[in-house]
């Protein structure tokens, strides 16, 4: 079993917050496709990484996860993607790890 964890943007370049939607749509395909979603929204967390040319970024993240019986590279590759391209990212976290419900 896997345990996914996709790290979404609160805000997008300008400083804006993202449509509620972008978040609701997702957590609907999440559930409808692995049976729940856990979001963790309340406290984002907050990511720092240092670009090609030196300049550190920070960035408010909010975490989805769901546990998955098999991991579907191909499925979580198309969503990367998508995601990328709606909230207008170069690059999104989507992370996997092996997990054993107890």
């Amino acid at each position: 079993m896997y345990l996914v964890q996709l790290l979404l943007p609160v805000r997008d370049n300008a400083g804006e917050p993202y449509p509620r939607s972008h978040y609701d749509e997702l957590a609907g395909r999440l559930t409808d496709r692995f049976g729940g979603v856990t979001a963790y929204t309340r406290a984002p967390a907050t990511g720092l990484w240092e670009t090609a040319s030196g300049e550190t970024v920070r960035d408010q993240v909010v975490v989805y996860e769901v546990m998955a019986d098999d991991l579907d590279r191909e499925y979580w590759g198309r969503l990367r993607r998508e995601l990328e391209a709606r909230f207008a990212q170069e690059e999104m976290v989507i992370r996997a790890q092996e997990t054993e419900r107890l």
